[in-house]
């Protein structure tokens, strides 16, 4: 590729990325376990009701081909809400939705029986943290925020 096609491209994807990133949050390339996609802003009202709270969700998705162990593995927003996974074993290519309100967990979906939101409609980070506290994704949007970490 030429010095100036190379440019060219360069400016193509420049402008093309906002329009695609405004809609949801960056995506960049991930690791095994990553979160592949966050519903921050719940459709409706934000009336507090558990239907409201449980449309507000993470999904984590292990892209490998083996189980992974998510036990003692977080998921936190900016202001320091935790969720802590407790014995759940995610499939291989499988996605677990992490819903904000209360209910029962299955395989595909948990829940961290919280009463008030947890992600900022106005810009927030989820991070995904491994039981040894390294973090291995982050997905923020918002504000001067549509980017992996």
């Amino acid at each position: 590729m030429t010095a100036a096609g190379a440019i060219a491209a360069a400016v193509v994807g420049a402008v093309a990325l906002p329009a695609a990133a405004a809609q949801q949050p960056a995506r960049a390339a991930h690791a095994a376990v990553y979160i592949s996609r966050v519903q921050y802003d719940s459709p409706g009202r934000d009336d507090r009701s558990n239907r409201s709270l449980n449309a507000e969700w993470v999904d984590v998705t292990n892209s490998t081909r083996r189980a992974v162990n998510l036990d003692r593995w977080t998921l936190r927003d900016d202001a320091g809400h935790t969720y802590t996974f407790r014995h759940v074993s995610l499939a291989p290519r499988t996605t677990v939705r992490v819903h904000t309100g209360i209910g029962r967990d299955t395989r595909s979906d948990l829940y961290q029986d919280r009463r008030n939101y947890v992600w900022n409609n106005n810009g927030d980070t989820a991070t995904l943290r491994t039981d040894r506290g390294r973090i291995d994704d982050a997905v923020s949007w918002g504000r001067d925020r549509g980017h992996r970490r």
